[in-house]
């Protein structure tokens, strides 16, 4: 009897959704959840990854006990940043399904690699071995947070596939360009597209993630339809939606937020309840969803993920490294 043993960054279950949602038995029930016969329906990227879903074994759960104030699916897919498609809070969920359409959708690994290659998404899913799921906490740099459970692959398994060469050191990611269908876009003071970038000892950390879903439906176009990128360690900013590029370079890739606002977004970005944001505190945050009796709760370091991730920045300045 082969017998799991947790990771000690796991959450649990409870701490996100209804156990008649996300503790589907099996694959034809949650099938039967989305409407999707069985028949060999042709569904297309998004409807794949929604049904290659696996969930959790009530006998043998994946997270172990802990407490955390949930987050429900509508504030998750209401309330976010996507400035393709608006500066506004909500605006996202609106303009982001407004004409575009991220599907079908081709991601390209390249740079310094042996592998370069260019796969359609579930082509890409397939290849690494299909969709697993993390519940991770997420805190944005404006000071809110969310606890979100995500479906997708982790990230070392795709830079596996890359192979990349000995001076490959970071990875610059790149999102998609189409001001026609994204407003925001429109508006040239960003220099679109949207770029990111990691270390590659950042990217092959086992809670570096690539999300192809949330509450194991495909992600919604709003929070970054068909892959997104998941640091739970690091401020949201660092999670680059709609992912078109995926490049292995030998140099620091200069993000968007950093090349916009250097003094207030930095390369690395790791949340750090210590270090203050030019125009606001840190230290504590508003959790979405709480009710506005729910009040603030302090910060973690790293997020709550210190013991997996510190180590990465070991003799790293962390406040002049930001």
């Amino acid at each position: 009897m082969n017998i799991r043993t947790p990771k000690d960054w796991e959450l649990p279950e409870s701490a996100v959704t209804d156990e008649a949602i996300y503790r589907l038995r099996n694959r034809r029930d949650f099938l039967k959840t989305l409407g999707v016969g069985l028949t060999g329906a042709a569904l297309g990227t998004r409807g794949l990854l929604a049904a290659a879903a696996g969930f959790p074994d009530k006998e043998n759960p994946l997270y172990p006990a802990a407490s955390l104030k949930p987050t429900a699916y509508n504030f998750i897919t209401s309330y976010n940043n996507f400035y393709e498609f608006g500066t506004g809070k909500d605006d996202p969920v609106v303009y982001a399904n407004k004409g575009w359409k991220p599907d079908p959708w081709t991601v390209e690994i390249a740079g310094l690699v042996r592998a370069p290659a260019k796969f359609a998404v579930n082509d890409l899913v397939a290849k690494l071995g299909g969709i697993e799921q993390r519940v991770y906490r997420h805190r944005c740099v404006e000071a809110w947070s969310m606890v979100v459970p995500w479906d997708g692959f982790p990230l070392a398994k795709l830079v596996a596939l890359a192979d990349p060469k000995p001076e490959a050191k970071f990875l610059k990611f790149t999102s998609f360009l189409d001001p026609k269908n994204a407003v925001g876009q429109q508006d040239s003071h960003f220099g679109w597209p949207y770029v990111e970038g990691l270390r590659l000892d950042e990217a092959t950390n086992e809670l570096a993630f690539i999300a192809t879903g949330i509450y194991g439906k495909a992600i919604p176009n709003q929070n970054g339809a068909p892959l997104r990128l998941v640091t739970p360690w690091k401020y949201g900013f660092k999670g680059i939606k709609s992912i078109v590029k995926i490049e292995f370079t030998d140099r620091v890739p200069s993000n968007t937020w950093q090349r916009l606002a250097p003094d207030e977004y930095g390369f690395y970005a790791n949340v750090n309840p210590q270090v203050d944001h030019p125009r606001w505190s840190q230290s504590s945050e508003r959790v979405i969803g709480g009710g506005i009796f729910a009040g603030r709760q302090p910060t973690l370091m790293f997020n709550g993920y210190e013991k997996q991730v510190a180590a990465l920045y070991k003799g790293l300045d962390l406040t002049r490294n930001f």
